[in-house]
C-alpha cells in the first residue's frame, strides 16, 4: 500500500515507554471500551427486541454471543491483515465496518438481519480494531506495560458505564432502531482512534545516505537475504506455556461473559424497574474502573510480575467464586453486592489476561499468538451465552445460570494454575531481571546495526584514501630516487675530466703525478 508505514519489523525497535505511547494508549482505552462493551449495553434491547420479533431469551442472547464470536473468531484473519498492511489502516477499515453494521441494523425486519447486521458486520468491525490497538500497545510499553494494559483495560468499564445509560435513554427517546442508529455513529470513533496508531520506526542513519551506489547494492543484498515475515506464525503453539494459557483461556470464556448479559434480565425478573435494572451494568462499571488500573500497578511489581500467571488464576477464582455465591440473590440489594464483587474480580481478569499472554510470548510472536487465542476462543463464546440462554429457557430458573458460569470460571483457574505449576518452571525475580536486561541490550544493539555497517564502511573509504596517498607517496619517492641515480653519472664523467687532466703535460714539461704520488 502507497504511503502506509507497515509496523512488522517495529519488534527490532526499542520500546519507549512513553512519548506518542501515551497517546496509543488513549486510543486503545476507546477501542477497548467499545468492543468489551457494546456486546454488554446491547442486552439493553433486548426486551424490545423479544417484543417486537417474538423471540425467546436465547434467541437475543445470539446477539451478544455473534459479537464476541466474531471479536475472537476473526483473531487470525486480523493477524495477517496487521502483518500485511500495519495496525492504522487496518483499524480505519474496522471502524467503518461497526458503523455501517448498527446503521443497518436499525432497519431490519428480522432476528436473523441483526445477527448479521450487529453481530457479524459490526462484530467484525470491532475486532479489526481491538486486536491492532492490543499490538500496537506492546509495542510502546515494556517496563511499564503491565500498567498500561490496566489503563487500556479500564475503557471497557468506563464505556459500559455511559453505554448502558445511554441505551437506556435512546431506547425510550427513539426506540431501538433509532438507538441502534445513533450508535452506529458513536462508532466512527474507532476510525480517529486509527488514525492515532502511529507505527515505531527505526531511527535512520545519514552515514546511509552519504555514500553511494555501492552501499545501495549492498543494502539490496541485504535486503534479499533478510527473511520474509510469517503473516501468521503457528511455532507459538511449540510452547508448552501458550498451549496451557489457550486451554485455560477457552474455558474461561464458557462463563465468563455469562452474568454481566443476564444481570439485568435478572434483576427485572425480580420485579425491579427497567432503569433501577439497568443501574446494575452501570455499578459494575463503575467498580471495574478503578479494579483494572489497580490491578495493573500491583501486576507491575518487582515480586509480583514474574508470577503474574498465578495473580491471574487468584482473579479467576475470586470471579468464579463471586458467580457461585451471587447465584443465591434473592432481592435488589444482593444483587448490588455481587455486582460489586463481580466487578472487581471482572476487572482484575481483563488487566491481566493480556499481561500474561505477552509476558508468555513476547513482542514479535504476540501479533500471531493472540489471533491464535482468540480463535480458540471463539468456539467457548459461540457456545457459552446461548447455552445460559438455552438452559434459563429450559429451567425458568437465574441460579443455574450463575452456578454454571461459575464453575466454568474456576475451572479454567484450576487448569492455569496447577499446569503451570507441574510443567513450567518458575524463573527467579534475580534470573527475570537479568533475562529482561540481555533483551534489552539485544534490542538496542539490533537497534545499532546501521550505525556500526555505516562505520566499517567508513572505515573501508579511509582505508582507499590511505591506499591512493601511500600510492602518491610511492611515486614521488620513485622521482627522488631516479634524480638521484641520474647524479652518480654526472660526477664519473668530473672525475675522468680530472685523470685527463693529470696525464696532459704541464707547461713545466713534466707530467701530472697521480694523486696517491702527490699524497
Amino acid at each position: 500500500m502507497g504511503g502506509v508505514a507497515v509496523d512488522v519489523d517495529a519488534g527490532g525497535v526499542k520500546a519507549p515507554d512513553g512519548g506518542w505511547g501515551w497517546v496509543v494508549l488513549a486510543g486503545c482505552f476507546v477501542i477497548t471500551g467499545f468492543s468489551y462493551a457494546f456486546p454488554k449495553a446491547v442486552s439493553v434491547f433486548f426486551k424490545e427486541l423479544i417484543r417486537e420479533f417474538g423471540v425467546g431469551y436465547s434467541d437475543t442472547a445470539w446477539i451478544s454471543s455473534i459479537l464476541l464470536a466474531m471479536l475472537y473468531g476473526t483473531g487470525p484473519l486480523c493477524s495477517v491483515l496487521v502483518n500485511r498492511f500495519g495496525c492504522r489502516p487496518v483499524m480505519m477499515v474496522g471502524g467503518i465496518f461497526a458503523s455501517l453494521g448498527m446503521i443497518l441494523a436499525s432497519f431490519s425486519t428480522s432476528i436473523i438481519h441483526i445477527y448479521l447486521s450487529t453481530g457479524v458486520i459490526t462484530g467484525l468491525g470491532l475486532a479489526l480494531n481491538f486486536q491492532p490497538s492490543l499490538i500496537m500497545l506492546n509495542r510502546y510499553f515494556n517496563e511499564k506495560r503491565p500498567l498500561a494494559n490496566g489503563l487500556s483495560a479500564a475503557g471497557s468499564p468506563v464505556a459500559l458505564c455511559c453505554l448502558s445509560p445511554l441505551g437506556q435513554v435512546l431506547q425510550y427517546q427513539y426506540g431501538w432502531r433509532g438507538g441502534f442508529l445513533i450508535l452506529g455513529g458513536i462508532l466512527l470513533n474507532c476510525c480517529v482512534c486509527g488514525a492515532l496508531m502511529k507505527p515505531l520506526v527505526a531511527p535512520k542513519t545519514t552515514i546511509a545516505k552519504e555514500l553511494g551506489q555501492d552501499n545501495d547494492k549492498d543494502g539490496e543484498e541485504k535486503m534479499k537475504k533478510k527473511p520474509k515475515a510469517k503473516l501468521l506464525d503457528f511455532s507459538v503453539f511449540k510452547d508448552c506455556g501458550f498451549v496451557i494459557y489457550t486451554v485455560a483461556a477457552s474455558i474461561m470464556v464458557l462463563g465468563l461473559f455469562v452474568p454481566p448479559v443476564f444481570v439485568v434480565s435478572y434483576a427485572k425478573e425480580l420485579g425491579n424497574e427497567d432503569t433501577k435494572s439497568a443501574l446494575l451494568l452501570t455499578i459494575l462499571g463503575f467498580i471495574d474502573i478503578f479494579a483494572r488500573p489497580t490491578c495493573g500497578v500491583i501486576a507491575g511489581l518487582k515480586w509480583v510480575r514474574p508470577r503474574c500467571v498465578y495473580l491471574f488464576s487468584f482473579a479467576l477464582i475470586f470471579n468464579g467464586t463471586t458467580d457461585l455465591i451471587g447465584s443465591q440473590a434473592k432481592d435488589y440489594a444482593s444483587l448490588v453486592v455481587f455486582c460489586i464483587f463481580f466487578g472487581i474480580s471482572y476487572g482484575m481478569v481483563g488487566a491481566l489476561q493480556f499481561e500474561v499472554l505477552m509476558a508468555i510470548v513476547g513482542t514479535e510472536k504476540f501479533p500471531s499468538a493472540i489471533g491464535l487465542v482468540l480463535l480458540m476462543e471463539a468456539i467457548a463464546v459461540l457456545v457459552g451465552p446461548p447455552g445460559a440462554g438455552r438452559l434459563l429457557d429450559a429451567t425458568k430458573n437465574y441460579m443455574c445460570v450463575f452456578l454454571l458460569a461459575g464453575s466454568e470460571v474456576v475451572l479454567s483457574a484450576l487448569v492455569l494454575a496447577i499446569c503451570n505449576f507441574l510443567f513450567i518452571r518458575n524463573t527467579p525475580p534475580d534470573k527475570l531481571e537479568s533475562i529482561t536486561v540481555t533483551e534489552d541490550a539485544k534490542a538496542e544493539t539490533a537497534g545499532s546495526k546501521p550505525a556500526e555497517v555505516s562505520d566499517e564502511e567508513e572505515k573501508g573509504a579511509r582505508e582507499e584514501q590511505e591506499k591512493e596517498t601511500m600510492k602518491e607517496l610511492k611515486e614521488e619517492e620513485d622521482e627522488r630516487d631516479k634524480e638521484e641515480e641520474a647524479r652518480p653519472k654526472s660526477a664519473t664523467v668530473d672525475s675522468q675530466e680530472v685523470e685527463r687532466f693529470l696525464k696532459e703535460p704541464q707547461p713545466n714539461g713534466s707530467m701530472a703525478t697521480s694523486p696517491e704520488t702527490c699524497l
